[in-house]
């Protein structure tokens, strides 16, 4: 068989989704065949990807019985593909890694491909979700390595169900546990939901994200603590819902999403142009962005020497209001903007929501240890003229998922609201 050739449907197969189970070497293993009956169970058809370790945990034999197909445990034996890794990921509505451990993720950040398992992730097209589900001893997933591997995948996309407290099979207690099945599956279809049904397909979506830099001298700048990371999370959903996206990001240390154009902007100034460039094409404008209010009235064009140009004063002036503006001249459009507060949050926010003329505000208390510049989780309230949603922490890809469910359902009343146009 040949990558143009398409993979056979199993024998249980219905009208459901494709999803290739990618299977790593964790004493975890063993719940990933609850995970495979699990999807079965809700009508997708299922392959398995065996790491050589992960065999010496379930055996393959024990994945074709249920799936009824061959597992791919390398290159060179599986008999329905004489490329495996291409056609697989071809196939594949989606992709499940589980359990990972921290050798795999290490592996697909830094895009290193040496088993069935890792070339079959590298080669998954841009546009499948990709899910992983972690397990592994609790200092190996708190290790900075390990941490700093899950910001990368995150930040291009990959969506995590992440590990839970309890009892580890060395005997430790701690952050590491597999999530439960039914998480695991339950998080597989609904980003399968979100993916087939493409709720944004054809919609254009204008994101900001990260913050600005203002320029006191070539050396020196004003800033803020924003990590871009909320921003990222939302385009990344938005892609992976259908949508054209475009993300104007202020400076960041993070990796473009999958399927994004991004903008790379430095002040407020870059920010507002490329931003009002771009508005007249998009359906929605999310501003995620931690815009700087003020900006140097006169920067320096060389570095001011403090022995002779003694900075004791700075004068600012105003940048322009992006999001006011964008809410100006939004007509049918949906414009969504963020309060990052810490005191006062859902009064600022609403007083913020009509000051501005936009849709919806997302608010945020930056006081919070979890929900402030640079954490991977936000505790935050959605605030609209119709009143007050007031979340749980939950990590940023969660909120992003929630916030454009919102975002949906105030498109499609506007549809419902518009003229048919038919004549009477």
């Amino acid at each position: 068989m040949s990558a143009s050739q398409p993979l056979a449907a199993g024998a249980d197969a219905g009208h459901g989704h494709n999803v290739l189970l990618c299977v790593c070497g964790g004493i975890a293993a063993y719940k990933a065949v609850e995970v495979l009956r699990g999807l079965q169970k809700a009508g997708c058809d299922v392959r398995v990807c065996l790491t050589a370790d992960a065999e010496r945990f379930v055996g393959r034999a024990t994945f074709e019985g249920l799936c009824k197909h061959p597992v791919a445990t390398d290159e060179y034996t599986f008999p329905e593909s004489f490329i495996p890794h291409i056609d697989l990921s071809a196939w594949a509505d989606a992709v499940l890694v589980v359990p990972a451990t921290g050798n795999v993720m290490a592996k697909m950040a830094a895009g290193i491909a040496d088993d069935m398992v890792t070339t079959t992730l590298l080669a998954v097209p841009e546009q499948t979700p990709v899910l992983v589900a972690a397990a592994m001893n609790v200092r190996m997933w708190k290790n900075a390595a390990t941490q700093q591997n899950l910001r990368t995948l995150v930040a291009r996309g990959v969506e995590f169900v992440m590990p839970v407290e309890g009892m580890l099979a060395c005997g430790d207690v701690g952050e590491g546990k597999l999530a439960p099945v039914d998480e695991i599956v339950d998080a597989v279809l609904r980003r399968l939901e979100c993916a087939v049904a493409g709720d944004l397909a054809g919609l254009s979506v204008l994101v900001t994200a990260g913050p600005t830099q203002e320029a006191i001298d070539p050396v020196r700048y004003i800033a803020n603590r924003s990590s871009g990371k909320m921003g990222y999370a939302v385009a990344a959903e938005a892609a992976r819902r259908g949508a054209n996206v475009t993300l104007v990001s202020g400076p960041v240390s993070l990796a473009a999403p999958r399927g994004v154009r991004v903008v790379q902007v430095v002040s407020a100034a870059d920010m507002a142009a490329a931003v009002t460039s771009a508005f007249p094409g998009m359906d929605v404008a999310i501003c995620a962005a931690a815009v700087a209010d003020y900006t140097p009235a006169h920067p320096a064009d060389h570095k001011l020497k403090k022995a002779h140009e003694h900075i004791d004063c700075i004068q600012l002036r105003e940048t322009q209001d992006i999001l006011a503006t964008l809410s100006a001249q939004k007509g049918d459009r949906v414009v969504v903007g963020f309060a990052a507060e810490t005191n006062d949050l859902l009064q600022n926010a609403r007083a913020k929501l009509v000051h501005k003329g936009c849709d919806l505000i997302v608010a945020n208390d930056v006081s919070r240890s979890d929900s402030g510049f640079g954490v991977d989780t936000d505790r935050v309230s959605f605030v609209t003229a119709a009143g007050v949603e007031k979340m749980d922490t939950m990590p940023k890809a969660d909120v992003a998922r929630e916030l454009l469910d919102r975002v949906v359902r105030i498109l499609a009343q506007r549809r419902e609201a518009a003229p048919s146009g038919e004549e009477e």
